[in-house]
C-alpha cells in the first residue's frame, strides 16, 4: 500500500487557527499577579462543552517517532478538547479539514516545548502523539451523558515526516 506524505510544520497560532487555539506564554503577560512574581496569560482558549460540563483528565500515551504512520483520525462533535503536556517536550499534532463527513488532507504540526493546544469542536485530529516519554498530558474536554467521538480509519494512511 502506498502512503501519501505530509511534512510537519512548526506550531504557530496563525497556522493552527482554523483548527483551534495555541496555548503558550508568548509575548508579555496580560497581567502580573502574586506580588509581581507571576505573569497571567489570560483566557487563551475557546472552551466549548455544549450542554455538558468541562472536565480535566490525565492521559499517559506511549511515545511515537517520526516518520509516523497516520492511519486513524477522530473528532468530537459536541465539544472542544485541550491537550496540555505535563513535561517540557514537543509533541505531534495532526489535524484535517472536514471533507463531506470524513477527514480531508491532513496537516501536521510540531509543537515547541511548553506549548499546548485546544482543538475546536468537530475538528478532525489524530490521536495523542507524544514524541518523548513520559507522554503525560492534562486534557480538558466535555464530560456528558452522550457519545462525543467519531473515528475514521484512513485508507490509504498518510506518512508524517519531520
Amino acid at each position: 500500500m502506498s502512503l501519501c506524505e505530509v511534512r510537519c510544520l512548526p506550531m504557530t497560532a496563525e497556522a493552527f487557527a482554523p483548527f483551534g487555539d495555541l496555548l503558550d506564554c508568548a509575548g508579555d503577560p496580560d497581567k502580573m499577579i502574586n506580588a509581581g512574581l507571576c505573569g497571567r496569560y489570560h483566557d487563551r482558549a475557546v472552551l466549548d462543552f455544549g450542554d455538558a460540563r468541562g472536565g480535566i483528565s490525565l492521559f499517559k500515551a506511549e511515545p511515537r517517532s517520526l516518520p509516523y504512520t497516520l492511519d486513524l483520525m477522530e473528532r468530537h462533535p459536541d465539544g472542544s478538547q485541550a491537550f496540555l503536556p505535563m513535561s517540557e517536550h514537543s509533541f505531534l499534532v495532526t489535524v484535517a479539514p472536514d471533507d463531506g463527513g470524513r477527514p480531508g488532507a491532513p496537516l501536521a504540526f510540531l509543537t515547541a516545548p511548553g506549548q499546548g493546544i485546544n482543538l475546536h469542536r468537530g475538528i478532525w485530529h489524530g490521536v495523542l502523539t507524544p514524541l518523548h516519554a513520559p507522554g503525560l498530558f492534562a486534557v480538558v474536554d466535555r464530560i456528558g451523558p452522550t457519545p462525543n467521538l467519531e473515528e475514521v480509519r484512513l485508507d490509504p494512511p498518510w506518512l508524517v515526516v519531520g
